[in-house]
């Protein structure tokens, strides 16, 4: 049997993006997941955020965010097309909001950071907020859009993938990996979410989320359309509409490695939802669940080869950008494997920046 000439551990969106970039140039493909798709995407919202999401301090990873973000719209319509599937992909924008005073005040800092960064953030007076949607509180003291922050469906964006990547030529190997010895390839690519740690000893950990979907009653649209991100009362939480019905409201951030959805967690997450938009009182509950996103020491991806290792890459470590970065990362991974160059947006982004973490692999790892 002929070796591959790529071997993707991990079948979440980065695996699979990754596998289809490089099915499309021509290489040999396999893809190393038992239950693709069934890790950190499985529970997340799926916005893309580099706006909403650029923080004090990580101005380096916003300028991949926002890299990433301005491909997304190119990367939905080729996907869709390869896979003949919707993906869920809507550019409404998102509106930033602070329901109190206090919450407005803490937002308004964030906000004037990201203006100094040249984003595009507007802020709007609660008048206007409300006439974007009507739906909001009345209480909601002002906001902000970010026009550029938009959302895809995770649950459709993966089997797109997938499909994408198997017609590509990508063939698909339902076993474990537990050590990288086990996979023959030319370049292996670990994309494995928090299974990446068990492999290669990076300082991957799980961060977990607990994470909410309603739906609207009698089958119809939300009663909103954009991406809301709120301040409530203390409480950070996003809802996200998608068309068919559903909400997706999230998200807690917990340094916590366990599944369990706890009574609290969905107490604060329901009381600050219904704060911002009343209406989702007469919505139905219909899932709560936990999952863990790979995070790293200072919250951005490790992007590139192993130390000592350069026919092993790492694509891991997104926590909670894996969807926004997925084009950025394939496209630029992709790349690395034909031609030995970096780009330049990875600089920052390698293994090498934890020089004393790394811990070499262990024995075990559990597939994204």
């Amino acid at each position: 049997m002929t070796r591959a000439d790529v071997a993707v551990v991990g079948a979440g969106p980065i695996g699979l993006a990754i596998a289809w970039r490089c099915a499309t140039r021509g290489l040999r493909v396999e893809v190393h997941d038992p239950t693709p798709g069934s890790g950190a995407s499985a529970v997340a919202a799926g916005m893309l955020s580099p706006v909403a999401e650029a923080y004090f301090g990580e101005r380096r990873l916003t300028e991949l965010l926002v890299a990433s973000a301005a491909r997304w719209p190119a990367f939905a319509a080729e996907l869709t097309e390869a896979s003949d599937a919707t993906i869920g992909y809507r550019t409404e924008g998102t509106l930033m909001v602070g329901l109190t005073g206090d919450d407005l005040a803490e937002a308004r800092r964030l906000w004037a950071y990201q203006q100094g960064l040249d984003l595009p953030v507007t802020p709007l007076r609660p008048s206007e907020l409300r006439d974007r949607e009507p739906a909001l509180a009345p209480r909601v003291r002002g906001g902000a859009l970010a026009p550029t922050d938009h959302q895809v469906d995770p649950r459709l964006l993966v089997p797109a993938l997938r499909t994408a990547a198997r017609r590509a030529g990508a063939a698909f190997v339902p076993r474990p990996v537990r050590r990288l010895s086990d996979v023959e390839a030319g370049v292996t690519v670990v994309a494995a979410g928090c299974g990446a740690a068990a492999l290669t000893g990076l300082p991957v950990r799980p961060v977990k989320g607990q994470i909410l979907r309603l739906r609207a009653p009698g089958g119809v649209a939300p009663g909103f359309r954009h991406v809301i991100r709120g301040y409530a009362d203390g409480e950070h939480v996003y809802l996200v509409p998608r068309a068919d019905g559903e909400v997706v409201l999230g998200a807690t951030v917990e340094e916590r490695s366990d599944n369990t959805v706890t009574a609290g967690a969905v107490q604060r997450l329901l009381r600050a939802g219904v704060d911002l938009l009343p209406e989702l009182t007469e919505y139905d509950l219909v899932e709560a669940v936990a999952g863990l996103r790979p995070g790293t020491p200072d919250n951005a991806p490790i992007l590139g080869p192993l130390p000592g290792r350069p026919d092993v890459l790492a694509a891991a470590g997104h926590h909670r950008h894996g969807i926004v970065l997925t084009p950025v990362t394939a496209e630029a991974i992709t790349e690395l494997v034909l031609t030995g160059t970096p780009d330049p947006l990875l600089t920052g982004f390698g293994a090498d920046r934890f020089a004393g973490r790394f811990a070499g692999p262990r024995s075990s790892c559990e597939e994204e």
